[in-house]
């Protein structure tokens, strides 16, 4: 890499350009000017004209002048402006006690005595004089005195100073305020008055270190591959090039949050030998016109200057989304304009300056269609949620740093985190340190793990929580509902625990596992709708009577029933028809009344699971206030307890396995042969709230 660099403009660049860290070069230096010199001088010019504008004194009041001048501690009185008095003490007084502590020395080189004492307020001259003279009437005459009327001028008291003054102040601060919003106070390019417009991309290269590498990025092995193969594409462009082939220009990374987009581009910085820019997408983005499509420029010519290298930029979609969208801001749309010198520099530098743009969204659908083009983003890779052995993968990166229990089962945890992201187990491991950091424990037990599970999934405990005896019965009825239901409904998701403890804002919940797969049918959707019902059934069968705890259910069980009717076509009144679009979302292209069939339907899928729901637990009424009653004397139960009181599920693998081998055998099962079936999980652990 480092010979194909050799002949090239960017490397050139870097031979001439300084390096900052080379100690013996920088002493010999001059400090660089800082316009923060020019405000401390300022600063100091205004406290010395503030505080040595008098050469001292303390206020005093009139009377207390009058009562010094008839002691004879007044040497003389000197009025200033006809707004100021200066009293002068005697060196007599000065030693006084009473005047010793406001006695002051002159500030200034000359020794010029300074006034004790000052008045603010003296009236009119002759009714002053009159006062001074008055209180010398019993004094010798030797220690009465004249009081001086004297006038002072200052530069300052001229009105153009005055005025010139404020200019070059309101001048200073506007520079100021632009140098902050340019990017800084400092020197520098950003913070340049007219360097508004320069590019924010942090550079990463040789002389910066990157610690994150691709062994750190766990459980995105398809994204990993695609993303070294551009890697590959700047350090061996030749392989490619001599086949024919042009290096792609653009790729996009796509997921949910979470998921390790932004993680994949530090790895390509720590791996790639080549100069990385990142920036994110709002660094375009300021209140001037203009300054997005100029920071567009600055960035694609610095690029140009150190090709080969990599563009990252992180949350595109600030810039990207769909032109047109916006009509009311007008023809001059700062965002637009960001976006059109986006696609214009994307697609002006040719395919052989070896400049590739790598970014990241997680809104692709609100992206604009030219970005997506062929020639400019070539190539999308979708990071998607990890499976099981992902998250196993995952698992081991965040539990290195721990200290772990040496029992620890790390399989039983990627199965208990179905639809975690990246991001989702990082917090739950971290959150498993801090509980047990909070019990003062000195090692981290799977116990531990569990309840940092349940924390990110409903919500901190809430034990304090003042709740009624019926109250509490009523959700432990709700919960056992849901759990009887699911239980006995054959495509409903495995039950884990089920809780009446208030966590959140709901006063109880129950954890499933769901079965990890691509596509679900209509009685699976079924079985889930009955069993979220289930709750509300199960008060219904005991009190005869509902409340208001089943409304996460209901809008659950709403949007199920909307979905089979309207996006997926698994109605057959309504038959195989669609009213979603990807990119607009749900959109009505039908009459009033497909609207009102689509309701009755809707209506009717609720009605149907709900007297379901009501019939399969009068048929199991003694087993469901079993199973209250034991929510409510435990708080929480497991599968274990569901067992206890329904039995062995019919439905579970397991047993269909056990049985299925008994029927091939005609035999029982040998203690040598053991069944093992892994649970494996694809969305969030479902949580039925009361």
């Amino acid at each position: 890499m480092a010979e194909e660099n050799k002949g090239g403009k960017g490397s050139k660049n870097q031979q001439n350009r300084p390096n900052p860290f080379d100690i013996n070069k920088s002493k010999g230096k001059k400090p660089k000017f800082n316009y923060l010199w020019i405000y401390a001088i300022l600063a100091v010019i205004f406290l010395g004209i503030t505080f040595l504008g008098q050469n001292g004194g303390s206020k005093k009041s009139t009377g207390d002048v009058l009562e010094m001048i008839k002691k004879g501690d007044v040497d003389r009185i000197r009025v200033v402006n006809r707004n100021r008095a200066e009293i002068y003490l005697t060196k007599e007084a000065r030693e006084k006690d009473e005047y010793k502590k406001d006695v002051k020395e002159s500030p200034f080189p000359s020794g010029q005595e300074a006034f004790t004492y000052y008045l603010s307020d003296i009236g009119p001259e002759d009714k002053f004089d009159e006062k001074i003279q008055h209180a010398q009437s019993e004094l010798p005459t030797d220690k009465r005195f004249e009081v001086n009327w004297a006038v002072e001028t200052s530069i300052w008291d001229n009105p153009l100073v005055s005025t010139l003054l404020f200019v070059a102040l309101f001048v200073l601060i506007w520079m100021f305020l632009m140098r902050r919003m340019g990017g800084g106070a400092g020197g520098g390019a950003g913070g340049q008055i007219f360097s508004i417009g320069k590019s924010k991309a942090q550079l990463f290269d040789k002389n910066t270190k990157v610690n994150v590498t691709f062994k750190d990025v766990a459980g995105l092995e398809e994204a990993k591959v695609e993303v070294m193969e551009i890697v590959d594409f700047l350090k061996k462009p030749k392989k490619y090039t001599d086949l024919g082939g042009k290096i792609p220009k653009g790729a996009l990374l796509v997921g949910l949050p979470g998921t390790g987009k932004t993680l994949l581009a530090k790895a390509v910085a720590g791996e790639a030998n080549v100069p990385f820019f990142s920036l994110s997408g709002s660094d375009f983005v300021e209140m001037f016109v203009g300054v997005g499509a100029s920071r567009v420029r600055d960035l694609f010519k610095q690029a140009k200057e150190k090709a080969p290298c990599i563009i990252f930029i992180d949350e595109i979609d600030a810039i990207g989304r769909a032109r047109g969208k916006n009509a009311m801001q007008g023809g001059n749309d700062e965002r637009e304009n960001t976006l059109n010198q986006l696609l214009t520099e994307m697609d002006g530098f040719g395919t052989d300056t070896g400049v590739i743009i790598l970014a990241a969204t997680n809104r692709v659908d609100v992206l604009d269609k030219a970005l997506l083009r062929a020639g400019r983003f070539d190539r999308q890779i979708f990071v998607d949620m990890p499976d099981l052995n992902e998250r196993k993968a995952i698992l081991d990166v965040h539990l290195k740093p721990l200290k772990l229990d040496k029992s620890l089962d790390r399989d039983f945890l990627a199965r208990q985190t179905p639809g975690f992201s990246g991001a989702d187990i990082a917090n739950m491991c971290n959150e498993a340190a801090l509980i047990a950091a909070r019990k003062d424990k000195s090692i981290i037990d799977q116990q531990d793990f569990l309840d940092a599970v349940d924390r990110i999934i409903g919500g901190l405990e809430k034990k304090n929580k003042i709740i009624t005896p019926e109250e509490k019965k009523a959700v432990a009825v709700h919960e056992a509902g849901h759990a009887a239901v699911s239980w006995l409904c054959e495509h409903a998701h495995p039950l884990v625990k089920v809780t009446i403890v208030p966590r959140g804002r709901s006063l109880g919940a129950a954890w499933y596992l769901p079965d990890e797969r691509q596509i679900t049918r209509t009685e699976q959707m079924l079985d889930e709708m009955c069993a979220t019902l289930g709750g509300r059934a199960a008060e219904k069968v005991v009190f005869d009577k509902i409340s208001t705890g089943a409304l996460s259910d209901l809008e659950k069980v709403t949007r199920q029933a909307m979905a089979m009717v309207s996006i997926y076509g698994l109605n057959d009144k309504i038959g195989n028809i669609s009213y979603y679009n990807m990119e607009e979302g749900f959109n009505k292209p039908f009459s009033e009344s497909t609207a009102t069939l689509i309701d009755q339907e809707i209506k009717k899928l609720t009605d149907e699971q709900y007297a379901r729901a009501i019939k399969i637990l009068e048929e199991n009424k003694d087993k469901l206030l079993l199973l209250a009653d034991k929510l409510l004397e435990k708080e929480v139960i497991f599968k274990e307890d569901l067992e206890a009181v329904f039995g062995k599920r019919p439905y579970d693998p397991v047993v269909e396995a056990k049985e299925e081998l008994i029927a091939d055998s005609n035999e029982e099962p040998s203690n040598g042969i053991e069944t093992k079936v892994e649970d494996t999980s694809e969305e969030v652990s479902d949580k039925e709230e009361a």
